[in-house]
């Protein structure tokens, strides 16, 4: 608070008046200018301080949010990647469950397959025969491939010719039939066995001479009579031809 100390000489009642509404009139005055000028100062400086404060802590909870709706986005994504890589694991998972699946089955079936065959050397050859007593070669495909796959392949040997995939002679593979003939006809079949890693491909089949055997493509009576080689089941462990009927046998086919 400002404090004016004036002394003033008067010389009579009047003058005194006077001079006392003067002096109260400038104190007014200078007073009320004072207080204006404090007034404008606080408004002038006080106000962008407020404003400043205010714009300050908006533009920092701003860049908060925008951190964390960046975080959260990050976040996001990892998830989506993570989900995804999981699912093409599994993915990858199943499928290769399901290829080891498929390989199990097509190597039971194929031993089977073998198994059956094995149990039948020894028997003896006999034209037009379906038993163990007796049996010629496309009865013995038949009845082995009946019993250890549950297929129902035509009795013929050249009906047989016709079922499966063909598959060249450096592919085949245990379980594949291979098929004989002396002129055009396929007229013998027999069952791959066994091939070794030089290539030499054995065979089981039931021959005129000694019946039921195993022998050698390598062999000089065989060798030149192989025609090709056809693939009856595939690698899910199942018939190519889902379709395998059996033929009705013929009584002028001529087996070797």
């Amino acid at each position: 608070m400002l404090h004016l100390k004036i002394n003033i000489p008067f010389s009579n009642t009047d003058n005194q008046i006077y001079m006392k509404k003067r002096v109260l009139f400038y104190l007014v005055a200078f007073v009320s200018t004072v207080s204006l000028q404090s007034c404008v100062t606080n408004y002038v400086v006080s106000k962008p301080a407020t404003y400043n404060k205010e714009y300050k802590t908006d533009a920092k909870l701003v860049s908060i949010d925008t951190k964390k709706m960046e975080l959260d986005k990050q976040r996001l994504i990892d998830s989506f990647l993570a989900e995804k890589a999981a699912t093409i694991a599994n993915a990858k998972n199943s499928i290769k469950n399901s290829e080891i699946a498929k390989a199990i089955k097509h190597n039971k079936t194929i031993d089977g397959i073998l198994s059956e065959a094995a149990t039948y050397i020894g028997t003896p050859y006999r034209y037009g025969g379906m038993t163990r007593n007796g049996i010629d070669c496309s009865a013995f495909v038949l009845s082995v491939f009946g019993a250890a796959a549950g297929l129902s392949l035509p009795r013929v040997a050249a009906s047989q010719a016709e079922e499966g995939e063909k598959i060249e002679k450096e592919n085949l593979q245990k379980g594949d039939l291979i098929f004989f003939s002396h002129g055009r006809r396929i007229s013998h079949v027999g069952i791959v066995e066994s091939v070794d890693e030089n290539g030499e491909v054995k065979f089981i089949h039931a021959a005129t001479s000694k019946g039921v055997m195993i022998s050698s493509l390598n062999d000089s009576y065989w060798g030149p009579k192989y025609r090709f080689g056809k693939r009856i089941i595939n690698e899910n462990g199942e018939a190519y031809n889902a379709n395998l009927a059996a033929t009705t046998p013929t009584s002028n086919r001529t087996n070797f």
